[in-house]
């Protein structure tokens, strides 16, 4: 299973969103912050989404580092960490910036039984 992590700032826009996922290419899922939820820039996305609270996202190692998003959410990028968590995998592509939007897409067997999303 194809994950793609995204994470937004509030300037976000249903166009970068777009823009990203284009780029990110084929995926199965999309693994979101559970805080994001009712964004507008998130109003019609093409894919299922798993949203994540952000206290899942504390500790898991990611190969990027925002010093930033580490003070605020415990990992080095916010997409990267969504999508690992989501596919169980591995990273295909660190994290990409486009605009308010970032990017990561991973890959694995995906939600385990019992999971929400």
């Amino acid at each position: 299973m194809r994950v793609i992590g995204l994470g937004l700032s509030a300037a976000a826009c249903s166009c970068m969103v777009e823009a990203a996922l284009a780029a990110a290419g084929p995926a199965d899922l999309l693994a979101i912050l559970a805080m994001r939820a009712g964004h507008p820039a998130l109003a019609d996305l093409p894919l299922p989404v798993r949203w994540l609270p952000s206290s899942l996202l504390a500790g898991v190692t990611t190969p990027t580092q925002s010093a930033r998003i580490l003070l605020r959410f415990g990992c080095g990028s916010v997409a990267e960490a969504a999508a690992l968590l989501a596919s169980r995998g591995r990273l295909l592509l660190p994290r990409h910036t486009l605009g308010a939007v970032t990017w990561a897409l991973a890959e694995g067997p995906g939600p385990s039984e019992g999971s929400n999303g």
